[in-house]
């Protein structure tokens, strides 16, 4: 299947469905969907949950066909669940992003383990 075939068929099937729960641990992301579905995905394609505390992991923001988790700036689309692909973010970016979280922590006087 290309590209813009599976691009068609997301979006048919974004209009049926839509996020009605979400459950994250240590391992995986789940999310259900109105039209019945349910989505599993390890949490290692998303390096911003693995990197993030329990807690941060739990306070997550549940869209009509998104994830936002403010403390750790992470969103996740209903397409890339979809799609079955993890967010793909460069290395060199979630470097900056972890020095970036190592530097707010400590002004913090927090431990990030």
């Amino acid at each position: 299947m290309s590209i813009a075939q599976e691009l068609e068929l997301i979006k048919l099937k974004l209009a049926q469905a839509e996020i009605t729960a979400v459950c994250v641990t240590d391992e995986t992301l789940t999310v259900e969907l109105t039209d019945g579905r349910t989505i599993t995905a390890p949490i290692v394609w998303f390096p911003r949950l693995t990197y993030g505390r329990p807690e941060e992991r739990q306070h997550y923001q549940m869209l009509r066909d998104s994830i936002h988790w403010p403390d750790l700036d992470e969103d996740i689309g209903l397409p890339t669940l979809l799609l079955g692909r993890g967010l793909g973010e460069s290395p060199e970016a979630l470097q900056k992003w972890l020095a970036q979280r190592k530097h707010q922590s400590l002004g913090a006087g927090q431990s990030l383990l």
